[in-house]
């Protein structure tokens, strides 16, 4: 009897199977990382869950972008391990990995004028020759649609605004319909309805069993949207929960190092959460 893990014995080149309902898609035990002569990363265990967005906050320079990027497979562990799909993550190839997570990097420079539409349908590459690509007209007219990019699916992708560009790069992810995504700050150069758009497809996407990890500078989205948020800081995780649970006064004017309030929305209950301002004259 074979004594690897189920994931490694099965066909790798076939289309995986879709995530079970609380199904761990993505852990992380210990894992510490260096860049260069710098630790980034101090033992930080997460596990990352099919139906839940889980959202990492922290100050800049907090391991944010670092921890996203292990997951991803991006960026090597010095020490602890990360397993996907219940395998260890130096265990699949780039084109598996793609079957089974997305990635949305913070920027997506490309000088190139592919289309809008071109820049969506890379998401598709991974299915190339499996029965799966059957599905890349419908599956970027969908991605296009849920991200309100349709519009300019014909226009160059470097003449598109800041905010365009970033619509059409998560549609891109979106596309690909890997069970785990894995977002760095899509929000950043969105306005305020682009911005909920974006958390509203993320919701959608865990409602339809995926896993959802997203790094966000807005704690006010982190506390309305997300199932579970890690709060990081000088590399470890300081704190891991729901919204209401983790997003506390004492823990962010901490983290932050400047004096916060939270108080709840007295419509939804979420936390509202606010940096303490000295009164204007």
């Amino acid at each position: 009897m074979s004594l690897l893990p189920a994931a490694l014995r099965r066909d790798r080149t076939a289309p995986p199977p879709p995530p079970r309902p609380g199904e761990v898609l993505a852990r992380a035990r210990e894992l510490t990382v260096r860049l260069g002569p710098r630790p980034v990363l101090h033992d930080v265990d997460l596990d990352v869950t099919a139906g839940h967005v889980l959202a990492l906050v922290g100050p800049n320079g907090a391991g944010k972008s670092t921890l996203l990027g292990a997951l991803a497979g991006d960026v090597p562990a010095e020490s602890g391990g990360i397993a996907l799909a219940g395998a260890p993550l130096t265990t699949w190839t780039p084109r598996q990995l793609a079957m089974r997570r997305a990635v949305l990097p913070q920027s997506a420079p490309l000088a190139f004028p592919f289309t809008a539409g071109d820049v969506v349908r890379m998401g598709r590459a991974p299915w190339a020759g499996t029965p799966l690509a059957d599905e890349d007209d419908a599956a970027v007219a969908e991605a296009m649609a849920v991200t309100e990019t349709t519009g300019f699916a014909d226009r160059p992708y470097p003449a598109l605004s800041g905010g365009e560009r970033a619509r059409v790069a998560l549609a891109r992810v979106l596309a690909q319909r890997a069970a785990l995504l894995l977002l760095d700050e899509p929000t950043a150069a969105l306005d305020l309805h682009h911005q909920e758009l974006v958390l509203r497809v993320c919701r959608e996407q865990a409602a339809a069993g995926k896993a959802i990890v997203i790094v966000l500078h807005d704690l006010g989205l982190a506390a309305a949207h997300a199932d579970r948020v890690a709060v990081l800081a000088a590399g470890r995780r300081t704190a891991y929960g729901a919204p209401a649970d983790v997003l506390t006064a004492d823990l962010l004017s901490e983290v932050y190092r400047h004096p916060v309030e939270v108080l709840p929305h007295p419509r939804t209950g979420h936390p509202l959460i606010h940096p303490l301002r000295d009164p204007t004259p």
